[in-house]
């Protein structure tokens, strides 16, 4: 972040409205937020510059393109020094099918959400895991059935009622 801001609930409209559509007009945007275009426009680059905007994206409908399978993996490791978990961070960071990696309290040290193209694919990926020895000591697959709904934005202003 190149500033401190103070975020107000403004700030939190905008950012909730950006999330939801982050290809509106500046025109819509204001008129969403209570603002005129001048201010809402002024508020949007200083967000974006104090680093809470962190970029625009497209939201894909991968089943246009195709079956996927999306897995929920529990992963526990064989040791638990800090240098393990830097290791096993660092060697599944850049592995593609990996889109999440969580880690968690309780039975297992990592929750890992992966998307691969069937069952075949993501067996293959886990081997290749395993293989490379970076300390997994045991995994639990869950293979997503259906998935009624995934938001892809955050509760902006439940999350963060207090700002004024």
């Amino acid at each position: 972040m190149s500033e401190t801001l103070k975020v107000d609930r403004l700030d939190l409209r905008i950012l909730a409205q950006l999330q939801k559509n982050g290809r509106m007009t500046n025109v819509d945007l204001a008129d969403a937020v209570g603002l005129s275009p001048s201010p809402c426009l002024i508020r949007v680059k200083r967000l974006e510059q104090a680093g809470y905007i962190g970029g625009y994206g497209a939201q894909l409908r991968l089943e246009k393109l195709g079956d996927t399978l999306t897995v929920f993996t529990e992963v526990t490791l064989a040791d638990h020094h800090r240098e393990d978990f830097i290791r096993f961070e660092a060697a599944i960071r850049d592995v593609d099918e990996i889109l999440e990696c969580h880690l968690v309290s309780g039975g297992y040290d990592y929750l890992l959400k992966f998307m691969t193209r069937g069952v075949n694919h993501y067996q293959e990926v886990i081997e290749g895991l395993l293989e490379r020895n970076i300390g997994i000591e045991k995994y639990f697959s869950y293979i997503v059935i259906k998935s009624p709904f995934i938001k892809t934005h955050y509760p902006i202003e439940r999350l963060f009622p207090h700002q004024r």
